[in-house]
């Protein structure tokens, strides 16, 4: 039995790796350095489709310090493709394998030199032929394939056929670039027997099983490490050809190699999010009731690939209605693979539900929120499972209620400021998966008065170090700092991806196993060595605060150390594994939900918009750390901002190359455009997920945002934007209304 004076789950602690992070102690994958280390620069191709003809690397082989330029002629037959079904990556062929181009900036040779600076003149010296084919990169999107159906019950047609009210609108997204601030990188190592790769990854264990396949060794022979990592957003899940390619060009020069992707690379051949179209035809009785929900929607996808974006994760469910069909198809385009970005799918999906929600309460003169609570489901009507917890209504309503929304005037133009500005109000449901991955943890507790926590998950920046030592801080009452938590590297037992919103709840089960085992160990130890518990049973203890004594008698409790001294053990150890959600999943619908209000200051005299506050209520479980669980939903708000006002990839219609491939030109919300933020968890474990109750919340707080911002912006401006981003462009010449 374990208890402890403190608790820790649900406090708001400071992250345990922060002075790490602040002191420069903390090793990002750039960061390391061997002795011999060279560096490399890929060069990359300046058309987006055809083929390459010639290759001349003379002026690069003979430039000062390089030591190899890699292509096709001396690396193609040495890469393979990763096996059918057997880990992921977004890019299946092997780089430098044939002369096809298929996106701007696919790499087609390497060059490897002694310093960076004469790697990039070394690349700048390779010259490159093509025999080039006119690119497609446009965003307005035909479905080049039949239709697929994600979900789909009654007869759509007709009740739309028949509804009094309806709406038919379709709404885009752009392309959108992950731009986190540490750059993709690859650091490799090869001994002659095997390779330990040091990573920019959001999951080193499908890391490893990936690069072993493509570079034809064992499983063994690779050891992925990621200690830090300065975000990802989903475009550091899966390996990229940089990756491969600095692996096997240590292994040809036996040296350790580096290789940094640089910003406009970023843009190029590491993923991006997929460019969407999307139509929604919705129908409603009078009252409002919702009698049917279309959902068809496009991406666009590299030539060679087969990502999905999957729009429709949530439409099945979030309404009730007894007739709904989601559907897609895909364009092929002349661009490096899409990957998952923060919220993959449902972001893009929820921003054109949500606003042809917001556009069907118009229709029916009817306030936005009120048409929300009147269509919530008792169940998920897409697989008729209960929910395993579900509290949007609250979510609805205390958001409602915190923002002040029952003053909204509805007429567009008609609210103003004490400053004169014209103010907008919009507001949009949320949801995003639940779901938990299988996972292995061991917990050891020293007689040093310390605990180790051994993973091979890794922390992306959202705080995972923290979370799992509050867990074994919880069950142990040891203080946070001394409990050292080691994730991030292969060798470690192995855990889940930092994705989709899912690391935590699955690390829950087998960290608290890990834990009680060790403890269990201590027991066994005190029973085993020393005097106080001769004669006794386990049953007869208790352990707390890093001691063990008899039930009731927690005065006279043994120091772990003097129990583990007798013992002659430096450490106890315990193993935890976590199943995953897939039992629980045929029984229950696991899903979060939320509900954002934001408002927008519109200053029609010189055509300025900014974002002023949003409060937000998120239904997410048992928040673990709320310190840190803030700062997920604070960051995804931000992004929310940029995808509605900001973001979007644009792309050289002649060339195929992406034009604004920086941070002067890609366009990203700054404090100078952060609004206001209120944000409220609710309190409601769902037990379904794991004995916490806990679900991610990484991707929920950019899910819903921005249609909520354009009906901010609508209900300011009159103008409804339904292609992203809204631009000043869209806004000029708005009608003067309610004036």
């Amino acid at each position: 039995m374990a208890q402890t004076s403190v608790r820790f789950i649900g406090q708001g602690l400071p992250r345990i790796d922060g002075p790490k992070k602040v002191s420069g102690l903390a090793r990002y994958t750039s960061d390391h350095h061997f002795p011999g280390l060279v560096y490399a620069v890929p060069v990359t191709a300046t058309i987006a489709r055809g083929r390459l003809t010639a290759l001349n690397t003379h002026g690069a082989e003979t430039a000062p310090g390089v030591i190899a330029v890699f292509h096709q002629g001396n690396l193609a037959g040495k890469l393979f493709r990763r096996q059918p079904n057997k880990g992921k990556n977004d890019e299946a062929r092997p780089p430098l394998s044939d002369d096809k181009i298929s996106y701007y900036g696919q790499y087609v040779a390497l060059v490897v030199a002694r310093t960076y600076e004469q790697a990039v003149a070394g690349a700048a010296a390779v010259k490159a032929s093509y025999a080039a084919e006119p690119p497609d990169v446009g965003t307005r999107l035909t479905a080049e394939a039949p239709e697929k159906i994600d979900t789909q019950r009654g007869d759509v047609e007709a009740a739309f056929a028949a509804a009094q009210v309806t709406v038919d609108q379709t709404y885009s997204t752009p392309p959108q670039t992950h731009n986190p601030i540490e750059l993709h990188a690859s650091v490799a190592l090869w001994d002659g027997q095997g390779f330990t790769l040091y990573e920019t990854s959001q999951a080193v264990m499908n890391h490893q099983l990936v690069m072993a396949q493509m570079l034809g060794v064992s499983l063994q022979q690779v050891r992925v490490i990621t200690e830090y990592l300065g975000s990802g957003f989903g475009g550091k899940l899966w390996p990229w050809t940089h990756s491969l390619l600095a692996a096997a060009a240590a292994r040809e020069l036996g040296k350790p190699v580096k290789l940094v992707v640089d910003r406009r690379m970023m843009f190029q051949s590491v993923g991006h999010r997929a460019n969407t179209q999307q139509r929604l035809r919705l129908g409603a009785s009078a009252d409002g009731k919702l009698s049917c929900l279309r959902h068809d929607y496009l991406f666009h996808n590299a030539r060679l690939d087969t990502y999905k974006e999957n729009c429709g994760e949530a439409t099945g469910f979030l309404y009730s209605t007894p007739n709904l069909k989601a559907a897609w198809s895909l364009a092929r385009r002349d661009v490096a693979p899409p990957t998952s970005m923060r919220g993959p799918g449902a972001v893009p999906g929820l921003y054109a539900v949500e606003s042809a929600m917001n556009e069907l309460a118009l229709a029916l003169n009817m306030d936005p929120l009120q048409l929300r609570l009147l269509n919530q489901p008792d169940h998920d009507e897409s697989t008729g499972q209960p929910f395993s917890s579900r509290h949007l209504t609250e979510c609805l309503q205390t958001g409602a209620q915190r923002f002040g929304w029952s003053a909204r005037d509805p007429r567009p133009g008609s609210m103003r400021n004490d400053s004169g500005n014209v103010i907008g109000w919009g507001m949009a449901a949320c949801s995003w998966m639940a779901k938990a991955l299988p996972a292995k943890a061991t917990v050891q507790l020293g007689a040093d008065g310390r605990a180790k926590v051994l993973c091979a998950t890794q922390d992306i920046g959202t705080g995972t170090y923290t979370v799992i030592a509050q867990m074994v801080a919880e069950l142990t009452g040891l203080p946070m700092a001394n409990i050292e938590v080691l994730l991030g590297d292969t060798r470690l037992p192995p855990g889940p991806l930092s994705g989709g919103s899912m690391a935590t709840g699955s690390l829950v089960p087998a960290i608290q196993q890990a834990t009680r085992e060790a403890i269990d160990e201590a027991l066994d130890a005190a029973l085993r060595s020393h005097p106080a518990f001769e004669g006794k049973q386990k049953d007869d203890l208790q352990f707390a605060d890093m001691a063990v004594s008899l039930k009731g008698t927690a005065e006279q409790a043994v120091p772990l150390r003097a129990i583990l001294t007798a013992a002659g053990m430096d450490h106890v150890s315990g193993d935890g594994e976590g199943k995953g959600s897939e039992e629980a999943a045929k029984k229950v619908s696991l899903h979060s939900y939320g509900a954002h209000f934001v408002e927008v200051l519109w200053q029609p005299e010189i055509a300025r918009l900014r974002v002023n506050r949003i409060v937000t209520v998120i239904d997410a479980g048992t928040i673990l750390n709320t310190r840190t669980g803030r700062n997920q939903i604070e960051g995804a708000l931000m992004m929310g901002v940029g995808m509605a006002l900001f973001e979007a990839t644009e792309y050289d219609q002649r060339s195929g190359a992406p034009v604004n491939a920086n941070l002067a030109d890609y366009i990203v919300t700054t404090h100078a455009d952060a609004p206001e933020v209120d944000i409220t968890f609710l309190d409601y474990p769902d037990f379904a997920l794991n004995p916490l109750g806990a679900r991610g919340i990484g991707e929920i707080g950019l899910a819903g945002v921005a249609a909520a911002i354009t009906d901010a912006v609508y209900h300011a401006t009159g103008v409804r934007v339904r292609d992203l981003p809204v631009r000043v462009e869209d806004l000029l010449g708005a009608p003067q209304v309610g004036v």
